[in-house]
């Protein structure tokens, strides 16, 4: 919690320093990330708050309302990191795509679309979880047995009886959509480095071979923070479906979901860190 939050805190900051007070350094991505930062800190919070206080043995944290609000809050910023991470990928291709390719008349448009954009994953994501507040209330006093969700605080208010396949169907197409928009914009950025490579053979002076264009050490970051994400969200969704239909609950099963799905949030800000101009900057000064 105090890694994960700290580093995007500090990395919105950073970014949001660079944006009011040297705008002559801001570029159009840095609005994607700093929405990123803001998305991910909240992640963070609410999905571990509640873990860290009942392993300190607090009873009764939250109530029904309180559990139907952080389980919403969780579930909406969760689902705007999707989003974003995706925009995020997406937006680097198609900086990084030649003049010439059939995105490049997006180079142009995606710049006036971020905020909109920004606005419609927030909305898109509290449409698909405002059933969330229906179905969940605060846990009861009797042996949970049977599939549903259930943590140290909050549980399925119909347990092991109730289901909602519209709930998962809407979270099933939203996840595909976004993964898949994702994957395809990585892996048409490793096609892209690997073509660069190739030319870059071919040029007889070593020390412009050498030269990584800035352009280029951005879409590698992304593309390694795009393969964490898709390794965590995997890990962390098997193991969710492997808690919600086991029979009996393992009661420390929740914490380590928390622990897998804030995995990714922790470790971005650091990732992305790498190529920061003003953090090189402040690093060297000391």
């Amino acid at each position: 919690l105090c890694i994960g939050v700290l580093g995007n805190s500090l990395l919105f900051l950073l970014y949001a320093y660079t944006f009011l007070v040297k705008p002559h350094l801001k570029k159009h991505i840095d609005p994607i990330v700093m929405h990123l930062m803001l998305a991910n800190a909240l992640t963070i919070m609410f999905t571990l708050v509640p873990d860290i206080a009942s392993t300190f043995g607090v009873r009764r944290f939250l109530n029904k309302v309180g559990c139907q609000t952080v389980l919403f809050l969780y579930r909406v910023t969760r689902g705007v990191c999707i989003c974003t991470t995706s925009l995020l990928s997406a937006f680097q291709a198609i900086t990084v795509s030649p003049s010439n390719s059939k995105w490049a008349w997006l180079k142009f448009k995606l710049p006036k679309w971020k905020y909109p954009l920004f606005l419609f994953f927030w909305v898109l994501n509290m449409v698909v979880y405002f059933h969330v507040i229906e179905t969940i209330t605060a846990i009861s006093n009797f042996t949970l047995i049977g599939p549903g969700y259930a943590h140290a605080y909050c549980q399925n208010k119909y347990f092991g009886k109730h289901k909602s396949p519209s709930l998962f169907i809407a979270m099933l197409v939203r996840d595909l959509l976004f993964v898949l928009l994702m994957t395809g914009t990585s892996l048409y950025m490793v096609n892209l480095l690997y073509r660069h490579r190739r030319r870059a053979q071919h040029v007889h002076s070593p020390r412009v071979s050498s030269q990584t264009s800035p352009e280029h050490k951005a879409t590698r970051t992304i593309l390694l923070l795009v393969g964490c994400f898709v390794f965590f969200y995997f890990s962390n969704n098997c193991f969710s479906l492997y808690s919600y239909n086991a029979r009996y609950k393992i009661p420390r099963s929740e914490g380590i979901s928390g622990a897998l799905s804030s995995c990714y949030p922790t470790i971005c800000p650091f990732l992305l860190m790498k190529n920061n101009r003003i953090v090189s900057q402040f690093t060297s000064f000391f």
